[in-house]
C-alpha cells in the first residue's frame, strides 16, 4: 500500500513516498514547488539515471539492484530524490532493503532525527551509502554463482541444459546489474558539485568522494565478472562443439562401416541366372558372414592406423 512518511528535526525534513500513486504525486505538486516534468519520471516506467539542477532544488534518478529471490534475477529499481537546503523528498517503489530499513530506524529510534536530520547532506550520504553497500553482497552471490558453474562445466555432458540456463541467468543478473550501475559515478560527482549552495562543501567532498569509490569498485568487480562469465560461456560452447565433432566422427566411421556391408549384401542378394560364386555350397552364408566381418574389421584397423578412432 502506499503512503507517505514524514520526519522531521529541528528545521529539516524528509519525507518519504513509496510506490507512488497519483493521490501521492498530486500531494508532491500540492505543498511543493516542483517542475510537473519531475513529478510525472517518478511512477513507472523505470526511467534513466539523471540529475537535473533546478536552482531551487535538485531532481536526481538513480537505479539501484534489487534481487528476486522468486526468480533469481537481479532487476535495477528506481528511486526519486527532490533534493533542498531544508528537505529531501525520496520516491521509491518500496523493493529496496537499505531504505526501508532506513525507514524503520527513523520510526523507532528516538536518536535518529539527531544523527541524520541534522544535515540534508548526512541523511542524502547514508542512503546513498547504505544502498552502495548492498550491492556488494549481490556480487558476492554472483561471484558464486559463476565458481559454481565453473565446478559444473566438468560434468557439462550430464547437465549441459541446466548448465546454459544458469549461464545465461547470470548473464542476465550481470547486465541488469550494470545497467543500474553504469551512471552512479558520473550522477554523484555532479551531486557533489551541484549540492555545494545547499550544504557545507567540506562534507560534500569528505563524504560524498567516498561513495563514487564504492561506484568504481563496484564496477570493477562487474567489469571482471563479466569478463569471466563470457569465458565460462565460450568454453561451454567450446566443449558441446567437441563433443557433437566426436558425435559426429563417430556416426561418419560407423556409416563408412555399414555402406560397403550393405552394398557387399545386396550384390549376393541379387537374383542372377547364374550362380554367384559361394552361393549354394554347404556353408555359404557362414562365408559370407566372415567375408563381411573381415572387412570391417580391416576398415577399423586402416581408421585405427590413422588415428581417426
Amino acid at each position: 500500500m502506499s503512503h507517505i512518511s514524514s520526519y522531521q528535526h529541528n528545521n529539516f525534513s524528509w519525507h518519504i513516498i513509496d510506490k507512488p500513486t497519483k493521490k501521492q504525486l498530486d500531494w508532491i505538486q500540492e505543498n511543493f514547488d516542483y517542475e510537473e516534468e519531475d513529478i510525472l519520471t517518478c511512477p513507472p516506467p523505470t526511467q534513466r539515471p539523471k540529475l537535473t539542477d533546478r536552482g531551487r532544488y535538485i531532481f536526481m534518478v538513480l537505479l539501484f539492484p534489487f534481487y528476486d529471490k522468486e526468480t533469481k534475477k537481479i532487476r535495477p529499481s528506481e528511486i526519486d530524490f527532490f533534493i533542498e537546503a531544508n528537505k529531501i523528498i525520496t520516491v521509491h517503489s518500496g523493493e529496496l532493503k537499505p531504505l526501508l530499513e532506513l525507514q524503520l530506524e527513523a520510526e523507532k529510534k528516538p536518536e535518529f532525527g539527531e544523527k541524520y536530520l541534522s544535515n540534508g547532506s548526512v541523511l542524502l550520504y547514508e542512503i546513498l551509502n547504505r544502498l552502495l553497500h548492498e550491492c556488494f553482497p549481490m556480487l558476492n552471490h554472483i561471484n558464486q554463482d559463476i565458481d559454481n558453474i565453473e565446478i559444473d562445466t566438468l560434468n557439462i555432458f550430464e547437465k549441459r541444459l541446466a548448465i546454459i540456463t544458469e549461464i545465461l541467468r547470470i548473464k542476465t543478473n550481470i547486465v541488469n546489474f550494470r545497467k543500474a550501475m553504469q551512471a552512479h559515478k558520473s550522477i554523484i560527482s555532479k551531486l557533489i558539485k551541484s549540492s555545494e549552495k545547499f550544504y557545507p562543501k567540506n562534507c560534500l567532498h569528505n563524504y560524498f568522494s567516498n561513495l563514487v569509490n564504492h561506484t568504481k569498485d563496484i564496477w570493477d568487480f562487474l567489469e571482471n565478472y563479466k569478463d569471466t562469465i563470457n569465458a565460462v560461456h565460450e568454453t561451454h560452447e567450446s566443449l558441446m562443439s567437441h563433443r557433437q565433432t566426436e558425435i559426429m566422427k563417430t556416426l561418419t566411421v560407423i556409416s563408412v562401416i555399414v555402406f560397403p556391408l550393405t552394398l557387399f549384401a545386396a550384390i549376393f542378394g541379387m537374383n542372377t541366372m547364374n550362380a554367384m560364386p559361394i552361393l549354394n555350397s554347404k556353408y555359404d552364408f557362414w562365408y559370407v558372414i566372415i567375408i563381411m566381418v573381415i572387412g570391417a574389421l580391416s576398415m577399423l584397423m586402416v581408421f585405427k592406423k590413422k588415428k581417426w578412432l
